[in-house]
């Protein structure tokens, strides 16, 4: 079942163009992770989504963004050593956090680990790079399910360690900002309350 777009009451009549136009921008949601199961994107759809995912604002044409995948028993891996690096950051952790760490990466069939590429640029301030990585993001989100999967942006302790960075081959000036999880949802994901878009916009007058 197709969930109902979370629109405003003016944009709901039925057949409304601008309505149909919008539909897979209202009808996006995050799938949560531990509900995204086999198929995911191939190497190629994967790649057709991407083409899409970033043609994105892009000042200096920079390009400050890379992807990188997780499947099949990588994701094994990738939590073994992650749970390995929480370890060895926090003497503290308790197993069942650790547990987290084994096993959050093992549910969907596949993860993207979307990078930014930053550090020093003469002309193009950090955080206009750091915005265009982050468009790609929620762009892959709304392509993956334009064409039929599901998927979440997760990122927690393990996007901002160094060690994990360099686990991923990341450079000194990459910085993960997002483990992007697809796949088929499993079950119909029920909709949430969306903002008034009229509560937040103001106009300016001189």
């Amino acid at each position: 079942m197709t969930p109902k777009p979370d629109v405003p009451q003016q944009l709901a009549a039925p057949g409304h163009a601008l309505d149909a136009a919008l539909a897979h921008l209202d009808t996006r949601r995050s799938v949560p992770f531990m509900r995204l199961q086999e198929p995911a994107p191939d190497s190629a759809t994967l790649l057709r989504l991407l083409a899409s995912a970033t043609r994105v604002p892009d000042h200096g044409i920079r390009e400050p963004f890379r992807f990188v995948t997780l499947r099949g028993d990588a994701r094994r891996v990738f939590g073994e050593r992650l749970a390995a690096r929480h370890r060895e950051a926090d003497a503290d952790a308790s197993e069942s956090v650790i547990a987290k760490d084994l096993d959050r990466y093992l549910h969907a069939p596949l993860i993207v680990v979307l990078v930014a590429q930053l550090g020093p640029d003469p002309k193009i301030p950090e955080q206009e790079r750091l915005l265009s990585a982050g468009c790609t993001g929620f762009a892959l989100l709304q392509a993956a399910q334009a064409a039929g999967f599901g998927g979440c942006w997760l990122t927690g302790w393990a996007a901002y360690d160094r060690g994990v960075a360099s686990m991923l081959g990341l450079e000194a000036h990459e910085h993960v900002i997002g483990f992007i999880h697809l796949g088929t949802p499993s079950q119909d994901i029920p909709g949430r309350r969306r903002p008034d878009p009229a509560t937040l916009l103001s106009e300016w007058t001189p």
